[in-house]
């Protein structure tokens, strides 16, 4: 009985999808069609708030679940053995159900947008909900934010293939499904608009900017009326700004933008040393969460997502951070809590990079708060424990160093000033935010081109988010343009070969090769008219008379940046592509640039 009435609500499920699907389908064909992205820019929110409230609500009860078990036990053990359950969760789920094959990531969709015309595989949808609900949920030193975005951008992604979207589009709804993530997240709609815009696309109208914002909107309302406030990151206490506190305010977004690339380059490290691993299964899940349980052992902070601590921070009892740790006696004394503090924030990194380089699913959104809050409180407690004549506010410095970690690990200021200016509930601090996200930004750029994000992906060569024209070029496939119908010559061939090609095709160069298919050299049209239509000068040259070296040769591993450099250098229409030491074929100037205007014209969002 319990299996037949398990399958009768199978059918009734797929028969509201059903018709769901053909409502949609039908509104498609009534409405206009900057209507219909409207109409699916609130459907790709709503499902994507649904993933959020999932994820959070999950991560947060678990959360309240071990420190309740921390209090009757008073030590740290169940922090500690919960990363490892969940890392290895993550890795069984990876293994058995997904494939093996996990994107991790946000700049999966910007790698997606950039090459892929904004497609992004079904799995996403889920996968991302299940393995990082896990990771971050049992207690992995890491955020949810990143798993969001992604889930975000597949709920449009596959919205917009489903029904037969334009590329234009995709991207789009694909942005829609990022900005309702973000605004739910964190119940800050105007930062899901700008993180969207300004880390997400590269070029938009104000236009696309309607149906964004309707999706930022439409996740930050459904989040404020079923997620409660204790689960989303926000702060109650009113916040004042005071000028005479401007120069440690830039102080702040220097340290912010030094402590950005400290946190950037090992985290790098850390997931980089994982990657050499040769056995990536249960071992190296095993030795990676071991090493994040001794850490949690001893800074408990450093489990999950760490907003809770963000909020002990900016509240009037921060020594609280020290209860159920060895130094629980001591938290009284300012400077224990002040080095407590700034271990922590510096083994965040290491902590994150132990989580996803051991294959945990997160990302470093979170994790970026974490140490943003934690340096502001350094740096103000210390100002004012060296007794100082100015008495800094400690709060007002913990909330804006979020802001200036925010800004020079994601290079993404306004995303950052607006974010915690919404999470704060006003704007009082605006003024501080624009100096430590400003700050922190330019000398998080001094010395690193590229965010966090964009790094991996830029030192490949795959994509530059901030740059539309080599964007362009990265999604276009050069090698589908490369012609290979060109008919070739032997260097002992008749020159009357050469004189029934150039008379009986269009084709204006003979490339000439060995036994072996290497280019020994071209022959020009242009170059060789004069002679090859003389019958008396044909009859007593050969090929090795009319041959000349193309100006340069195109390898087939080069990237579009060089490619476009090696035509402009050659002032050539068309070069010779070499693949694996042999001839390939040849690439047109021409070609290439018509595929451009088409990828421009189908990659600008009106």
């Amino acid at each position: 009985m319990p299996e037949n009435k398990a399958s009768f609500f199978k059918i009734i499920i797929r028969s509201i999808f059903r018709r769901a699907e053909h409502l949609i389908f039908l509104l498609k064909d009534k409405l206009s069609e900057r209507n219909f992205i409207y109409l699916a820019s609130v459907l790709v929110a709503v499902t994507c708030t649904f993933a959020v409230i999932i994820l959070k609500s999950f991560a947060h009860n678990i959360f309240l679940w071990a420190n309740d078990i921390n209090g009757f036990l008073k030590l740290p053990y169940i922090n500690s053995l919960l990363p490892i359950a969940g890392i290895l969760l993550t890795v069984f789920v990876i293994r058995n159900f997904l494939d093996n094959n996990l994107e991790k990531g946000s700049s999966k969709v910007l790698y997606a947008v950039a090459k892929k015309g904004g497609i992004l595989p079904k799995k996403q949808m889920y996968a991302q909900i299940i393995t990082s609900s896990l990771t971050v949920g049992l207690g992995g030193s890491a955020g949810l934010e990143s798993p969001i975005v992604i889930t975000g951008a597949a709920f449009g992604s596959n919205f917009a293939q489903k029904y037969h979207l334009s590329q234009k589009d995709r991207i789009l709804l694909l942005a829609c499904g990022v900005a309702a993530g973000i605004g739910a997240a964190f119940n800050a709609p105007i930062a899901g608009v700008l993180f969207a815009i300004e880390v997400v696309l590269t070029d938009v109208s104000i236009a696309a900017f309607i149906p964004i914002i309707i999706s930022a909107a439409t996740g930050a309302l459904i989040s404020t009326v079923i997620l409660s406030h204790d689960v989303i990151l926000n702060f109650e206490q009113t916040l004042k700004f005071d000028y005479h506190n401007v120069p440690f305010y830039v102080l702040l977004g220097v340290l912010a933008g030094l402590a950005s690339i400290y946190h950037a380059r090992n985290f790098q490290k850390v997931e980089r040393f994982f990657g050499s691993f040769k056995n990536k299964g249960y071992r190296r899940a095993l030795f990676g969460s071991l090493i994040l349980a001794v850490l949690i052992f001893f800074f408990p902070t450093l489990f999950g997502e760490g907003y809770e601590s963000i909020k002990t921070l900016a509240s009037k009892n921060p020594n609280i951070l020290m209860d159920n740790t060895m130094l629980e006696p001591l938290e009284n004394n300012p400077w224990i809590l002040l080095a407590f503090v700034g271990v922590t924030m510096l083994l965040k990194a290491f902590a994150t990079g132990l989580t996803l380089g051991s294959g945990g699913n997160g990302g470093n959104f979170a994790p970026s708060l974490f140490v943003g809050s934690y340096l502001g409180f350094f740096v103000a407690k210390t100002v004012n424990l060296l007794n100082f004549t100015h008495h800094l506010p400690i709060a007002n410095f913990t909330i804006v160093g979020m802001a200036g970690i925010l800004s020079g690990l994601f290079h993404a200021p306004l995303t950052a000033i607006f974010l915690i200016g919404e999470i704060t509930g006003g704007y009082d601090l605006m003024v501080p935010l624009m100096i430590v996200s400003s700050v922190s930004f330019a000398v998080s750029k001094q010395f690193e081109k590229h965010s966090m994000d964009v790094k991996s992906l830029a030192d490949k060569g795959d994509v530059f988010t901030s740059d539309k024209d080599k964007n362009i070029l990265q999604s276009i496939d050069f090698y589908n343009l490369v012609q290979q119908n060109y008919k070739t010559l032997a260097l002992d061939s008749p020159i009357e070969n050469i004189v029934e090609i150039f008379s009986t095709s269009e084709q204006k160069i003979i490339p000439i090769v060995d036994e072996h298919k290497s280019l020994i050299g071209i022959v020009d049209f242009e170059e060789v008219k004069a002679i090859i239509f003389n019958p008396y000068r044909v009859k007593f040259m050969s090929i090795t008379e009319l041959i000349s070296q193309p100006k340069e040769l195109i390898l087939f591993e080069d990237k579009p940046e060089k490619i476009m450099r090696l035509f402009e250098s050659s002032k050539a229409a068309i070069l010779p592509v070499i693949h694996k030491g042999k001839y390939f074929g040849f690439l047109s100037k021409i070609d290439v640039l018509e595929s451009y205007r088409q990828r421009l014209k189908e990659m600008i969002i009106e």
